[in-house]
C-alpha cells in the first residue's frame, strides 16, 4: 500500500492548537467524536454514573483514553503519559480505565504518522485481512488496536474510547457527530454543551457516507447515557469539502484569504472572499447560499485536498432517555 507523506502547509502545525477529546459512537453510522479544551476532563466524572442505559444489554465497564493517534498532536500525548504514571484522576468506581498511546512511533518521531494516517484505516479492508510483512506501519498498528480494544461489533470490545486530538484550525470546542438519528448521542452532546456553557461548543455533523472515514473510535461499542429529558441540538451538517485552487501539476495556487482565516463557524456568503493568489487576485465563494466554514486552513489537511469544509446549520431532536446508576 502506498501512503503519502505529510505536506508542508501554509500554517505551522501546533499553531493555535486546541485540545481534542473523542468518545466513540456505535460501530456503523453512530460513531462520534469531539474536540474540546482541557476543561472537558470533568466530563469523565459522568462516566462513573452513566453505567447502564435502560434496556442496554450490559453496563459500561471498560473505557480507553487514546493519545497520539497523530503523533504531533501533543496535548493527548502528554495527558495519556501523565495518566499512565498516575491514573487516579481518570479512575472511577466500577470502571476499568486504560490510557493508551495509539501511534508510539509517530509520537517518538513527532510526526502525524509514519506511513499513512492511523485515523483512516479502521475499515474492513485493513482490519479483516492478513497483511504482508511490508505493510504500512499504521495498518499493522490498527490491527493491533483492533485486537486489544475490539473487535468491532464483538461483545468483548471496549465500551468507550476517548481519542484526544489537536487541530490547527480555529475550531474552538467542537463535538463531531456522525449520525442525525441516534437519540442517545444527541442527548450526550446536548449534556456536554450544557456543562460547558457559557463557553461555546459547536457540533459538526458528518452524516454523508462519502465524507466519513474509518477512525480509531469505531473500535469501541456504543457510548452510554444518563437520565435526559427530550431535547433539541443545533448542529452544523457538513455539505462539501473545498480544495485549494491548484496548478496543472497539483501544486497549491492560492492561500486562504485573510478575511476567511480563523472564521470557522462564521457565515460565508456567496461572493465573499475565500482564496488569495500570489499575485493578489481574490477568488470569491461561488456557492448559491450562505454556509458555515469549518477546519479552515487545517495544516494536516493539505495532503487530503481540503482547504475548508462547508456546513449548514440545522437542528436535531431526541426523545427522552433514562438510565440506571450504581
Amino acid at each position: 500500500m502506498e501512503c503519502q507523506s505529510a505536506l508542508q502547509g501554509q500554517r505551522k502545525k501546533g499553531e493555535e492548537v486546541k485540545t481534542a477529546w473523542r468518545p466513540p459512537g456505535a460501530l456503523t453510522d453512530s460513531s462520534v467524536s469531539w474536540w474540546c479544551p482541557q476543561k472537558c476532563q470533568s466530563w469523565q466524572g459522568e462516566l462513573g454514573r452513566m453505567t447502564a442505559l435502560l434496556g442496554a444489554k450490559s453496563p459500561l465497564r471498560r473505557v480507553a483514553i487514546f493519545g497520539g493517534t497523530h503523533g504531533n498532536e501533543l496535548s493527548g500525548v502528554l495527558l495519556v503519559k501523565h495518566w499512565e504514571e498516575d491514573g487516579a484522576e481518570v479512575q472511577r468506581t466500577g470502571l476499568q480505565v486504560k490510557p493508551f498511546i495509539a501511534n508510539p512511533r509517530a509520537v517518538q518521531k513527532g510526526s502525524r504518522y509514519i506511513d499513512c494516517d492511523l485515523n483512516r484505516v479502521f475499515d474492513p479492508a485493513h482490519l479483516g485481512e492478513e497483511m504482508p510483512e511490508n505493510s504500512p506501519y499504521e495498518v499493522v498498528r490498527a490491527q493491533e488496536i483492533h485486537r486489544l480494544f475490539g473487535p468491532k461489533g464483538g461483545k468483548d470490545a471496549y465500551d468507550v474510547i476517548l481519542d484526544l486530538h489537536n487541530t490547527t484550525a480555529n475550531m474552538g470546542c467542537t463535538l463531531i457527530l456522525e449520525t442525525s438519528k441516534n437519540d442517545l448521542l444527541i442527548q450526550m452532546f446536548h449534556y456536554i454543551k450544557s456543562c460547558l456553557a457559557p463557553r461555546p461548543c459547536f457540533v459538526y455533523l458528518i452524516d454523508r457516507p462519502s465524507l466519513k472515514y474509518a477512525t480509531t473510535r469505531s473500535v469501541a461499542k456504543h457510548p452510554v447515557g444518563r437520565e435526559f429529558p427530550a431535547c433539541s441540538l443545533e448542529v452544523y451538517r457538513v455539505m462539501e469539502k473545498v480544495d485549494y485552487p491548484r496548478k496543472e501539476n497539483g501544486e497549491i495556487a492560492a492561500v486562504i484569504h485573510p478575511s476567511l482565516q480563523d472564521q470557522d463557524w462564521k457565515p460565508l456568503n456567496p461572493g465573499d472572499p475565500v482564496f488569495l493568489t500570489l499575485d493578489g487576485k481574490t477568488i470569491p465563494f461561488d456557492g448559491d447560499s450562505t454556509v458555515y466554514p469549518v477546519f479552515v486552513n487545517e495544516a494536516a489537511y493539505y495532503e487530503k485536498g481540503e482547504a475548508f469544509a462547508t456546513t449548514l446549520k440545522v437542528t436535531l431532536t431526541a426523545r427522552s432517555l433514562n438510565s440506571s446508576s450504581p
